[in-house]
């Protein structure tokens, strides 16, 4: 298995001084996806939790419709330098019942850490229904359990306290309960783990919960939230024109700039205003 961190020599700057020091890196490899055989996909994250990522990143692109259609995963012989192998291609077996690789215009993909998914055919490719309605979750979110989520996000993120170097996605219970977190140098990969966890543990959809990523949201993190059936979805930074519409569009509620008691709320503010504190 690949390392998580790295250490290496640096020198550090401050001032008129120059001094050197060892500074601990978040490691970055790339991820080759495989079904039957056939690659289709090459992501860069780090190393760790990657049944989960592949589980995730299968479902929320559609490649499965249901936590069963994904039948086996397993590491196959890839090579690093030292001709070890580097664990970094992962070969996933679906159920006769699972969608064709050929049902959309293109099934081939290039992820890297920072922008997600890149080279799809056409925007139809980039929509990817979801099974679950958000619309039908009733849940709510009470403010105060909100403005305790980013703290609990970076008090739980163990990588980052040692790199600085690294996104976070976590799931919440409506009243504050941390489910689970992974961590990724990828803002996607971390919430494809997330939802990975979740189809692998058979608990989808992922009604009365929340989402809480550590950086902005893009529409493709909407995206794999609503395919998880996530009715709530919270960020530290800005959401995009296109995340927002569609949020909205799917019946999601969509939080950003969440920090302490302060907060935006770009769609499904019922939700939040319903809920009476204790």
């Amino acid at each position: 298995m690949g390392r998580v961190t790295d250490r290496r020599r640096i020198v550090h700057l401050d001032g008129e001084t120059a001094a050197e020091r060892i500074d601990t890196l978040v490691a970055e490899e790339p991820l080759e996806i495989r079904v039957g055989g056939a690659a289709i996909a090459v992501t860069m994250r780090t190393p760790g939790d990657d049944f989960d990522l592949v589980a995730g990143f299968t479902f929320t692109e559609g490649l499965v419709t249901a936590p069963e259609q994904l039948s086996a995963m397993r590491y196959c012989a890839g090579a690093d330098a030292d001709g070890r192998n580097s664990y970094n291609v992962i070969d996933v077996s679906l159920t006769d019942d699972a969608p064709p690789l050929d049902a959309s215009p293109s099934r081939n993909f290039y992820t890297t850490s920072s922008c997600g998914v890149c080279g799809k055919a056409s925007i139809d490719a980039v929509r990817v229904r979801s099974t679950f309605d958000l619309h039908a979750d009733d849940v709510t979110v009470g403010r105060a359990v909100l403005a305790a989520l980013p703290e609990k996000l970076r008090a739980a993120q163990k990588v980052f306290a040692s790199t600085g170097g690294l996104h976070a996605a976590a799931l919440f219970s409506s009243d504050g309960e941390m489910l689970a977190l992974r961590e990724d140098v990828g803002r996607h990969n971390a919430v494809d783990k997330v939802v990975g966890w979740a189809v692998r543990e058979q608990r989808l959809p992922l009604s009365a919960s929340v989402l809480m990523v550590s950086g902005r949201v893009s529409f493709e993190l909407v995206q794999k939230a609503y395919v998880a059936g996530i009715p709530v979805l919270a960020a530290v930074s800005a959401p995009s024109t296109l995340a927002v519409e569609f949020a909205e569009s799917v019946g999601m509620t969509l939080v950003g700039f969440l920090r302490g008691a302060a907060m935006n709320v770009y769609s499904g503010a019922p939700r939040i205003l319903a809920r009476v504190e204790a």
